[in-house]
């Protein structure tokens, strides 16, 4: 039970946050690239971030700004 719980609580929390981007502005413009090309990537060590940039030619333009301005280089 507590094992289920844990599951449900994290799939909330991945679902309803991006977890890549610092503000709630940058979270709001990759939401939706997010859910259709990484849901299934876990938050930290920059794969989040990366996973988008390897879809970068999909994202939305405001998305790929965020991309951008996250991505070191």
């Amino acid at each position: 039970m507590r094992i289920a719980l844990s599951v449900l609580f994290l799939s909330t929390q991945l679902a309803t946050t991006v977890a890549l981007a610092q503000t709630a502005a940058e979270r709001e413009a990759c939401q939706a690239d997010y859910q259709k090309f990484c849901k299934g990537v876990l938050p930290g060590g920059g794969h989040v971030i990366k996973c988008l940039a390897d879809h970068m030619s999909e994202l939305t333009p405001e998305c790929q700004k965020v991309v951008k301005a996250n991505t070191p280089g």
